[in-house]
């Protein structure tokens, strides 16, 4: 990248350069041709006996030498301005895909890891229950972790197979009536029973909403498991279902590190992720949150996030209510 730079920059220099010295050298050319024009004009009209004839021959080479600078001038500018937006063009396009290319890398190394750690958890829980005797409580914790990998990978397909299908615009959303708090009550309820402890829902009316309810359910997974990732796990998780203006109005607040301001508008894009994947201790393959963004406008909605006082960080996603 920094090569490409390096080399965009000295060959711009060098086509501005040819393009200022041409420019120069068409002004002394067009001097030389005004000096000549000038003299044979003293040659064959007369100043003293020919005055008005003579002052408008010298006023048309003056005229004819101000309109080639123009030209040149002109010519010039519009050739320097096609190569300056080219120059801009090439070098955004470049950056772009350096970038794309940057967070394809992060994606992948992301998904190999989000796929061998709950299988590798799986298959260590159900060699411990092949080798060992164990009692019936162990067993049901152990068939319990195996339960909650299984649906972090199920999870991680799904997100995966949805974010295909909606940039092939391949998945045809269902529109249907459904009570979005008993929604959230279901999957938070879910997620208490795999992370215990570390969830808090606070009591909320009934709203009803009109969408697909895969989708929202998805989207809503998406924050929660967003949230437990980053959030201590002697701090909770508060979820919350209100309403204002006409919108149900989720809000997933947790306890983690928080977003910075000049990162909070690029966490919805797509395999954005916060760091570098290669020292990054949180888990996530930057799918979820663009994911959910995507989801959320679909059903004519909006998707915020702001700071969780005194740390961490709200996300907050409205819905408008079915009247």
């Amino acid at each position: 990248m920094r090569l490409f730079s390096t080399a965009h920059l000295l060959l711009f220099i060098y086509v501005v350069s040819a393009l200022i010295f041409w420019g120069v050298s068409l002004e002394r050319k067009s001097q030389t041709i005004y000096e000549l024009e000038y003299e044979h004009l003293k040659y064959t009209i007369d100043s003293t006996t020919q005055a008005d004839a003579y002052n408008a021959r010298l006023q048309e080479i003056k005229d004819k030498r101000s309109t080639r600078s123009k030209q040149y001038l002109g010519e010039g500018s519009t050739f320097l301005l096609v190569i300056i937006i080219g120059a801009a063009v090439v070098y955004s396009s470049f950056r772009r895909s350096i970038n794309l290319s940057r967070q394809q890398n992060n994606f992948m190394m992301a998904v190999t890891h989000e796929l061998k750690s709950p299988i590798a958890a799986v298959k260590l829980n159900l060699q411990t229950m092949a080798r060992h005797n164990l009692d019936e409580e162990t067993r049901k914790l152990l068939i319990d972790r195996c339960v909650t990998e299984s649906n972090r990978l199920n999870d991680l397909c799904n997100n995966m197979l949805l974010a295909s299908q909606m940039e092939g615009r391949q998945y045809k959303p269902a529109r249907e009536r459904f009570n979005i708090s008993g929604l959230v009550a279901d999957s938070v309820s879910g997620y208490a029973h795999s992370y215990p402890g570390r969830f808090v829902m606070r009591e909320t009316n009934e709203y009803s909403i009109t969408g697909d309810k895969t989708l929202v359910q998805m989207a809503i997974n998406n924050l929660l498991e967003n949230a437990v990732k980053y959030t201590p796990s002697d701090k909770p998780v508060v979820v919350s279902v209100t309403e204002r203006n006409g919108y149900a109005v989720l809000e997933v607040a947790d306890n983690g590190p928080g977003i910075p301001d000049t990162e909070k508008h690029k966490v919805f894009n797509k395999f954005y992720r916060i760091g570098n994947e290669e020292t990054r201790k949180a888990k996530g393959t930057g799918l979820g949150l663009y994911l959910t963004s995507k989801i959320v406008r679909q059903h004519g909605g909006k998707i915020a996030v702001r700071d969780n006082e005194p740390h961490g960080a709200i996300f907050e996603i409205w819905f408008p209510l079915q009247s």
